[in-house]
């Protein structure tokens, strides 16, 4: 999300007759005594395992006055454990011949190794020390408090068009624990104590909060008893965890606004509000932002931007949470060109969508595109581990990595127009003018 603008869509992928040919992912699902769900999918093609642990905490979990603690742990979880020296987690790995990373949404913290399947043990004693002996001390929290602010600095705050998400959600999701992106504030950082980020490990860094799932060149039965054995032992918690339920509607009026910024093109930031992932209405929208932003050949990237000529460049991003959904439009104008043109013509193709069905031609190139990008997330085993793990997390159902092609197929010509005329409507989003500083004297106040 912080790559919004970033390298746009990948190139339009041509149309063929027919069906893209789906693998079946075979996976066994179940869960220890101490709460924690395991999913193993074995797949002999490549001597290579992927090892990942999802925890269900991201920043719609924090407490006002606490944000970015998820973000933070992520982080700070790298530090080590009683038995594994400040440091040195990395480099296991890497002298393994592995690679790993994480990464912290609103909903989610998600860890990872690729490693030599024959590093399996490695990486599951990492991971289990992650979770059993995570080492949270003055020295590690002091440490990655700077970290974090480097990275602030470099990703959020020095980088053009860097606040964007923090900017649309602070207004979209005002009230809500959405309101604030992972990232956080630098403040609540600062004033936090260590027994604050003692508590939140205890919490949510449990066995019952925590997916295992494994994928590659395995033996099932041999694996089944390395988790036993590294995490049979960890204690469940009994913790109650803060999982907000986030009930957000339409906004009933639009919010229009101007940010400045250290920028020298203009952009356009419209954001509507939609129904969360995994509604009917959801995979309209994912279809819907393929049809307008997806590709060279897609509506805006073809009238707008080629055309017309009045972007730089322009995507439509569906933002999809676990409790609630944003449909933006982002453009950033070109040479000389007033942002409210450009703000037209982005409207004048929605208005398009709103007017008349898709034609059958256009709308099955743009499913057959989704089929591939779907089925092509299914070639890697980090993308099935991590697939498994999030729909286990989020719909409870880890099947959904095959068939949830089928909830694409569903979508009609119809429901394309039916969401745009229900959902993106002047009424119901916030509008962001990013214009550079040297236009802000004289225009009033920055946008807070």
């Amino acid at each position: 999300m912080q790559k919004i603008f970033g390298a746009l869509f990948l190139g339009l992928l041509c149309w063929l007759p027919g069906k893209a040919q789906q693998r079946n992912i075979d996976f066994i699902r179940y869960r220890l005594p101490n709460g924690l769900k395991v999913i193993l999918h074995r797949d002999t093609t490549a001597p290579v395992v992927a090892v990942t642990v999802l925890y269900h905490v991201g920043s719609k979990n924090e407490k006002p006055g606490q944000t970015g603690f998820a973000h933070f742990f992520e982080h700070l979880m790298f530090e080590g454990s009683t038995y594994i020296r400040r440091g040195e987690f990395m480099k296991y790995v890497s002298n393994a011949g592995g690679q790993l990373n994480a990464n912290t949404s609103q909903d989610r913290t998600f860890y990872y190794e690729n490693m030599p399947s024959n590093q399996l043990k490695l990486a599951l004693w990492l991971e289990s020390e992650r979770m059993l002996h995570g080492k949270i001390d003055t020295v590690g929290v002091n440490t990655q408090r700077e970290v974090v602010k480097e990275e602030k600095r470099m990703r959020v705050d020095n980088r053009p068009y860097g606040t964007l998400l923090q900017e649309v959600c602070k207004r979209a999701f005002k009230g809500t624990p959405y309101q604030w992106v992972p990232i956080g504030s630098m403040e609540d950082l600062n004033k936090a104590v260590l027994g604050d980020f003692i508590e939140f490990y205890h919490t949510y860094y449990v066995p019952g909060n925590a997916v295992l799932s494994i994928a590659g060149d395995i033996d099932t039965a041999r694996t089944r008893e390395l988790v036993a054995a590294y995490f049979g032992s960890i204690p469940a918690s009994d913790k109650p965890i803060r999982r907000p339920q986030v009930q957000v509607q339409p906004l009933g009026h639009e919010i229009r606004d101007t940010v400045y910024d250290n920028i020298q093109l203009p952009a356009v930031i419209e954001a509507y509000r939609v129904p969360r992932q995994g509604t009917p209405d959801y995979y309209a929208f994912n279809v819907l932002a393929q049809l307008l932003a997806g590709g060279p050949s897609a509506r805006l990237q073809r009238v707008v931007k080629d055309q017309q000529q009045l972007a730089a460049g322009i995507e439509v991003v569906p933002l999809s949470l676990e409790d609630a959904g944003l449909f933006l439009n982002l453009g950033v104008v070109n040479v000389g060109v007033d942002p409210d043109t450009l703000q037209q013509a982005i409207d004048a193709q929605v208005a398009l969508v709103k007017q008349d069905t898709v034609p059958e031609h256009e709308f099955l190139k743009v499913m057959n595109q989704i089929e591939t990008d779907f089925i092509s997330g299914n070639a890697r085993m980090l993308g099935i581990a991590e697939k498994l793990a999030d729909y286990e997390v989020y719909f409870g159902d880890a099947n959904l990595i095959n068939t949830e092609l089928d909830r694409y197929r569903r979508v009609t010509r119809e429901d394309l127009r039916r969401v745009a005329r229900k959902y993106l409507t002047p009424d119901n989003r916030v509008v962001l003018y990013y214009l550079p500083k040297a236009m802000q004297s004289g225009s009033g106040s920055k946008a807070s």
